[in-house]
């Protein structure tokens, strides 16, 4: 059997990665800010900046990790150009049919809770919890990803869920 050439080997494994993290990057622009119309061409860009660099990549912590600082510098790109841009009309995505319109809505309210209550964390804490508790991330993950240390990690995880304790518990309490 015929060894790759490094190129087609190299595009082998840009192929794979995409193939197994897209969909990760994907919900990662959605949670950084990114608009919906944009998120598609920034999965792009994150997947080009991965085919420059996936020659020189080291592992450190994960893939996954290493694919969230890339998307954030993506995502930081695209809001730069948005606002420098505002005064254009974005696109808007039509939605999706679903054949469950109740499961549409109690997934829909699912998630703006999530971001409701996301919105109310500091940023380090906001990242931390969404890596780990939507994303699946391990510590060791968000670590990498954040470019900060294990026990900075599990003190941003302690807090953010403290506070969702009390955040449920007020909501529970101001229900009808």
């Amino acid at each position: 059997m015929a060894e790759l050439a490094p190129e087609s080997a190299q595009l082998a494994e840009l192929s794979r990665l995409f193939d197994l993290h897209a969909d990760f990057v994907y919900r990662v622009l959605l949670r950084l800010g990114v608009p919906r119309a944009d998120v598609e061409d920034c999965v792009q860009d994150v997947f080009l900046v991965v085919a420059h660099r996936l020659a020189d990549y080291v592992e450190k912590g994960s893939v996954r990790a290493w694919l969230f600082v890339i998307a954030r510098q993506v995502a930081l790109h695209a809001q730069r150009s948005n606002r420098r841009r505002a005064h254009y009309h974005l696109a808007i995505v039509p939605p999706v049919p679903n054949d469950d319109p109740h499961r549409e809505l109690v997934r829909k309210q699912a998630i703006e809770l999530v971001h409701e209550f996301l919105a109310e964390l500091d940023e380090p804490q906001a990242q931390a919890f969404y890596l780990a508790e939507v994303e699946q991330l391990s510590v060791p993950e968000i670590a990498a990803a954040l470019d900060v240390k294990l026990n900075t990690v599990y003190s941003r995880l302690r807090l953010a869920r403290q506070r969702l304790a009390l955040w449920l518990a007020a909501r529970v309490q101001d229900a009808p």
